[in-house]
């Protein structure tokens, strides 16, 4: 599966999605079009996981190409956040797990990508930032909406406002990052991660991730309630049964996906 753009490989239920537009991996037009036709083609795959990687080793994501914005006026600049942020809505709302492998640049719309992730793995040559004040913008692929969930409201306005890169040990300290790895090792180390994922039960991973997703926007209360309310769903799961079966037999559980 792949686009002139972004390519797809699967490996035992684990996809990589690979951006490839040189020099720089700059989001345009066409990788957000590559991005939509990897994710919708992968929904029907039964991927356990999905990892997001760019085929240039020095570069993520370069941001957007900045001569587009030159001739933006109202209507264009509406239109063209919309139609990324519903690519990166899809890629957030996947059923499986996704995460991002980082080395190098991730800038702009490159860390927007990272931050629609549940899980973003940093090598530690990568530097990131949202620079887009600096261009008379501000991010527009949910970058001023997905960081303060992640990271906190001040120091996502402090990144935002200043449009200040930081490194990846400073990315992982502040929580923007769950890993950290040496340099040239983020793929590396997001495989790891994805086949841990892909061993336990798919059902569960899934519904965990639904609930976290939609409980991050409620109560407390709220979010307990839809916990509940699931758990009760998933004890009808033949993965259930599998899973404690195979605990008390001590032996490594053959999970069906259902």
């Amino acid at each position: 599966m792949q686009s002139d753009k972004v390519f797809v490989k699967v490996d035992n239920k684990i996809a990589t999605v690979i951006v490839d537009n040189p020099p720089s991996n700059s989001i345009d037009p066409d990788v957000i079009d590559g991005l939509e036709k990897a994710f919708d083609n992968l929904l029907g795959n039964n991927v356990l996981a999905v990892i997001i990687a760019s085929e240039n080793p020095k570069v993520f994501i370069a941001g957007a190409d900045i001569k587009q914005f030159v001739s933006w006026k109202k209507a264009e600049g509406t239109a063209v956040v919309e139609r990324g942020n519903s690519v990166f809505n899809k890629i957030a709302g996947f059923p499986s797990p996704v995460i991002c492998a980082i080395d190098g640049f991730a800038f702009g719309g490159g860390m927007e990508l990272a931050l629609a992730c549940d899980i973003r793995v940093a090598s530690k040559n990568a530097k990131v930032g949202l620079p887009e004040v600096g261009l008379g913008i501000y991010p527009g692929y949910g970058g001023t909406q997905r960081l303060p969930r992640l990271i906190g409201v001040g120091m996502a306005k402090k990144l935002i406002f200043t449009g200040a890169p930081i490194s990846a040990e400073e990315g992982y300290r502040i929580g923007l990052f769950e890993h950290l790895s040496e340099e040239g090792m983020a793929l590396e180390d997001a495989q790891k991660i994805a086949r841990q994922i892909a061993q336990v039960g798919p059902v569960a991973v899934k519904i965990a991730k639904k609930i976290i997703n939609q409980g991050i926007e409620l109560s407390l209360n709220e979010g307990i309630s839809l916990e509940s309310a699931n758990f009760g769903d998933i004890c009808e799961t033949q993965d259930k049964t599998e899973g404690a079966k195979a605990f008390l037999e001590k032996r490594k559980p053959v999970f069906a996906g259902i």
